[in-house]
Formats: structure tokens, sequence, C-alpha cells
């Protein structure tokens, strides 16, 4: 998966979205004063920073497989314990944090109930692991109006459907294969407001995750036709999208 790139180009293309999604995930996790959280597979930092708020640096540790984006996390947050690594081998002790969360991580582990179970690990008897994945199904992420204007233009593309965590539901099978018990799921909602057209479509052009792998292996000719096809879907002026997260909590045995 395309994720070892600059961090401004993220932050430009998915980070807009995760830093207004971190707060209610946080919410919805439980956070409070006193825990100690990981953040796994934090990117450059936006819910990590959101727990920086509500824990203090010295509680929140971190980790991310991608160098790039470990650096920039550590340069925005120099007194946490960021490292690089795997949801599927993390590098931290058994029983070492009260909170274990993955935002939009899930779909994109090799193994995610190996990286559920691993987060199950490093927590205490107890404690929480929550997760969130954005609703590709119901076409309510940030991203589905992309692929819908690519299926408009190649009808065999596929898009995000089919990835782990994508349908309601499949959060909470896998964390119950993961072996953690009380689960819950909901739908979170975001709201992003864009100021025009352009705003909104650079970042997709920057070779940002499954959407930059795709645009880049179009041809130009193909690529103006995905440009002007999602442009016909938008509104002119500044529009506001909504998007749904499912996200999911269980609490370790």
């Amino acid at each position: 998966m395309a994720f070892d790139v600059p961090a401004v180009a993220y932050d430009r293309f998915m980070g807009r979205y995760a830093n207004v999604l971190s707060a209610p995930f946080a919410d919805f996790a439980g956070i409070r004063a006193g825990q100690r959280a990981l953040d796994v597979g934090c990117g450059p930092g936006a819910l990590t920073t959101e727990l920086v708020s509500r824990l203090g640096a010295d509680a929140v540790v971190a980790v991310d497989p991608s160098v790039s984006f470990v650096q920039a996390a550590r340069e925005r947050l120099p007194h946490v314990d960021i490292r690089e690594g795997t949801a599927e081998d993390l590098p931290f002790q058994n029983d070492s944090v009260d909170v274990a969360l993955a935002q939009l991580v899930v779909h994109f582990m090799s193994d995610p109930i190996r990286g559920l179970g691993e987060m199950r690990r490093v927590v205490r008897p107890g404690g929480v692991v929550a997760a969130n994945v954005w609703d590709f199904v119901s076409e309510r992420s940030p991203v589905s109006l992309f692929w819908h204007a690519a299926r408009e233009i190649n009808p065999d593309g596929h898009g995000a459907s089919l990835l782990p965590g994508a349908h309601e539901g499949d959060l909470s099978e896998l964390f119950t294969a993961a072996g953690l018990v009380d689960v819950t799921e909901v739908p979170l909602e975001v709201s992003m407001e864009h100021p025009d057209f352009e705003e909104w479509w650079v970042p997709y052009t920057g070779g940002v995750g499954p959407m930059g792998a795709y645009f880049a292996l179009l041809t130009e000719k193909q690529q103006v036709a995905l440009r002007e096809q999602c442009r016909a879907m938008l509104p002119t002026g500044p529009f506001t999208l909504v998007s749904r997260a499912w996200a999911a909590r269980g609490t370790v045995g």
C-alpha cells in the first residue's frame, strides 16, 4: 500500500479527515485521565495529538510502519515515545497500556485478527481495544465519491468495499475472533467543509494510499476523465461532505 510518502501529502489527503474523527473516536474508546494509551498505525500523529491533549505526552505511546510518518510524528510530538513497527508485531510489552487504539488502520493490516490480537496482548486485563474503519460499503467514506467516479470511467474498478472492516459488523467479528469480549460497534459521523473542487481534488493526485496508487496507473487522458467525472458530481462552490466510520471497542478479559 502506498503510504511511504511525505507526511504533508497524507495530511492534505486523509489527515484532514483523521483530525476531525479523532475526538469522537477517543470519546467512544472512553479515554480518561490517568490512563496510558497506545496509538497503533499513528501516521503523522492525528489521533496521537488528541490522546496527548487528554492524557499528556508521558502517558501516550505510538507506532507506525512508515518511516516518513514516524519521523513527522516525532517532530510534531517530541515528548511521545513513537516507534517504527507493524500492528502484527507490536514493539511493546504485555499488559503495558490501558487502551490500544487503531484509527483507519484495520483495513490495511496484513492480518487484522493477528493485529487486533497484538493490541489485546499489550493491554492490561480489563482494558480496552478500539478501532475504526470508514464505511466503504455504503459509500459513506471521504473517498467514496472518488471510487464511484472511477467506476463510471472503468466499471471493473472495485473501490474499497472489499477491505476488512468496511461493512457494518465486520469489526465486531474481527474483535471477537481476536479474543476480545463485550464488543460494541457504533457509527461515527464527521463533517468536512471544502472551499472548492480543487482543494478537494488535488490531494488525490499525491500518491497516497489505494486512491493515489490507482490514479498513478491511469493514462493522462484517463486522469483528466476521472477528474472531470468527480467535478460533475460535486457542487461548484463551498460544500460539506459528511462521512461515516464504523467504530468498535472490546474489553481484554
